[in-house]
């Protein structure tokens, strides 16, 4: 019989227990890859448009959006907890009647939201390599990540350096790998320029809600950012906003922004 000596014995464990370890993490990078090519594809091929009504809870004010392929109307409808007077809301149908009269101001809408689209990928394509991942809970319907920032991550732009610096959760739908929630906490300052062009303190949190409205289409339905800082000339660069998304309604494929202007001023 071969006998291991205590020295081999503790090698074979530590090298047993290093496999499992990287057997784990690949496991758990191998999620969250799968999550974000999901998301990704589903942004490609969900065109699915949306009415619904938006609350922005920091600032006081309720609208109603209604998407289209052209562009989306947002109609407010209350500021601070009271609806409008009938003077506000002549002066918002105007105002809404001008903007998507303007071909230059929809089109500047589409190039925002195509640029918000296109951060938004990238970032999302980096969650595998810029963090480092492990398995908090599971149960029947969902799984729940940790991410904590990899000190071998080099973020190539200013958004990346802020993704980089938070630690967080991500929960993860397991039947079909999308994403229902991921919330985060700068655990450190970042800064740009050594600090003379900007700071972001240490302690910002931002949390997104997201749920399945039909079989396949997912869209986000609370935002909650809390970051504090200073960009250059002192300006805020922060942002605090709670904003819920609420009462989805499917929009069909063809409506123009003027019927959307029109269903924008349903009040269900």
């Amino acid at each position: 019989m071969r006998i291991l000596t205590r020295s081999k014995l503790f090698c074979c464990v530590a090298l047993v227990l290093f496999a499992v370890s990287a057997l784990h993490a690949q496991d758990v990078n191998q999620i969250v890859q799968t999550a974000v090519n999901t998301e990704l594809a589903a942004s490609r091929n969900d065109h699915s448009l949306w009415r619904y009504r938006d609350e922005q809870r920091a600032a006081g004010k309720v609208s109603i959006v209604v998407q289209t392929a052209q562009g989306s109307v947002k109609r407010l409808i209350e500021r601070n907890g009271a609806a409008l007077s009938a003077a506000e809301a002549q002066a918002e149908d105007a105002r809404i009647q001008s903007t998507i009269r303007d071909p230059e101001k929809m089109a500047k809408q589409r190039r925002d939201g195509a640029s918000d689209d296109k951060n938004a990928a990238e970032l999302l394509k980096m969650l595998p390599t810029a963090f480092l991942w492990r398995i908090a809970n599971e149960n029947g319907d969902s799984i729940t990540l940790t991410f904590s920032p990899n000190p071998d991550f080099s973020p190539p732009d200013m958004q990346s350096r802020v993704l980089s610096a938070m630690a967080g959760d991500l929960v993860v739908d397991k039947k079909q790998h999308r994403i229902e929630t991921i919330s985060g906490k700068l655990v450190r300052d970042v800064t740009f320029g050594w600090g003379l062009l900007g700071r972001l303190k240490q302690g910002g949190t931002f949390r997104v809600e997201r749920r399945e409205l039909k079989p396949g289409l997912w869209q986000i339905t609370e935002t909650h950012v809390h970051i504090v800082g200073k960009a250059l000339l002192f300006k805020n660069i922060g942002q605090q906003q709670d904003e819920v998304q609420k009462d989805f309604t499917q929009v069909p494929a063809g409506t123009t922004l003027e019927q959307a202007a029109e269903m924008s001023k349903a009040q269900h």
